[in-house]
């Protein structure tokens, strides 16, 4: 008899726990169907959003691959690729309506649920996540890297990591241009240990960091320009203005009881849903203990393992992540700072890990599932 797994998301996430199904427990049941939905059509490589914004230094095809291409390898009727959005699930009912992209609403009838559509920019416009459709995202790289290009001035408001690496790399990049670096706290990295090393990396770059600069407004000016308004009550005007402050969970299409007061999806030790038989999440969207790179990869190994156990009948294990805190911040390309818990990583290690590259070069085996 046929079993469904229904994967929503076809980031990090999702389109691991999807290729592990069909690669490994397919194995012991051949009549394994998995139905992957994806607001995006492409693969995101959104680490490497911060770098994609600097004209002419990326390809697309180095941080953006198409999914559909990564299935071809899985009989047809064992795996399906919807691209469109989810609008609602019914736990009791085991069912998921799906918006597909030019083609209507669908009903999916699922034996297993996970959920694994993650978060998305505050602001909507900035492409730190991959908020939208394939066309969408691209288009608003495109248009960022045009504003950066004739942009004298830049102010980027944020100073978590998506904010140092993105003044790092514009600095790196432009020496000429005036980058201004915002933190709304007194130090950068909400005065993280790193945070200090942070610093004086940006300095060296010229970055002008503003603490204690929290930003309360926006507005575009006559000529084009944007004011961005501090609580100070001081405003500076601007070429362009990155915000990359703050992340949403995507977890409108749910019942309220599944989610967290911060609205994120409550899991327990094993990342399945309280509240719901068969539904399991993996990834920011459960940002437990918080949203990460690493963190996902292990989450969506674990409930694809779970979902294994589950379907020989057998009990769910622990999924295991890290046993420390891990934070690499890359300042350029050619150094960075972090920690292993509270062990300081070196620079030029930090540049090896993530710096050089951001990790693109891994963005086909996710694709393809040869990474898996």
């Amino acid at each position: 008899m046929t079993k469904t797994v229904v994967v929503l998301g076809g980031a990090f996430a999702g389109i691991q726990v999807a290729h592990r199904l069909l690669k490994h427990t397919k194995a012991s049941f051949p009549d394994l169907k998995v139905i992957l939905v994806s607001k995006n059509s492409h693969f995101f490589w959104n680490l490497a959003s911060v770098r994609a914004i600097v004209p002419g230094v990326l390809k697309e095809e180095q941080y953006s691959l198409p999914i559909a291409d990564g299935f071809k390898q899985y009989p047809a009727d064992s795996f399906e690729f919807i691209v469109g959005s989810a609008e609602g699930v019914d736990v009791n009912a085991k069912t998921v309506k799906v918006v597909v992209s030019g083609d209507g609403e669908r009903t999916l009838t699922y034996d297993h649920l996970v959920l694994a559509t993650g978060t998305r920019c505050a602001d909507a416009a900035m492409p730190w996540k991959g908020n939208g459709t394939h066309e969408e995202v691209a288009a608003q790289i495109a248009a960022i890297q045009q504003k950066v290009a004739a942009a004298k001035h830049i102010v980027v408001a944020g100073a978590g990591a998506t904010g140092v690496e993105t003044a790092a790399e514009l600095r790196f990049e432009y020496k000429d241009k005036t980058v201004v670096l915002l933190s709304k706290d007194a130090e950068i990295l909400g005065g993280d240990s790193v945070a200090a090393g942070a610093r004086s990396e940006l300095k060296k770059l010229g970055v002008d960091i503003r603490t204690d600069a929290r930003v309360v407004g926006s507005e575009t000016l006559p000529d084009g320009r944007t004011e961005v308004a501090l609580a100070s009550g001081e405003k500076i005007a601007t070429d362009l203005y990155l915000p990359t402050t703050g992340v949403v969970p995507n977890t409108e299409y749910l019942p309220e009881r599944l989610l967290t007061d911060r609205k994120f999806v409550d899991v327990d030790e094993f990342f399945a849903v309280r509240g719901a038989e068969d539904v399991w999440a993996a990834g920011d969207i459960a940002w437990k203990p918080r949203g990460s790179f690493v963190l996902a990869d292990m989450q969506a190994a674990g409930v694809s393992k779970n979902i294994d156990l589950a379907l020989k009948g057998k009990s769910p294990a622990v999924v295991k992540t890290l046993p420390f805190d891990v934070f690499l911040c890359a300042t350029g390309r050619g150094r960075g700072v972090g920690r292993m818990g509270v062990v300081k990583v070196f620079s030029f290690m930090v540049y090896m890990i993530k710096g050089k590259t951001l990790g693109v070069q891994r963005l086909p085996g996710y694709v393809d599932g040869s990474a898996f």
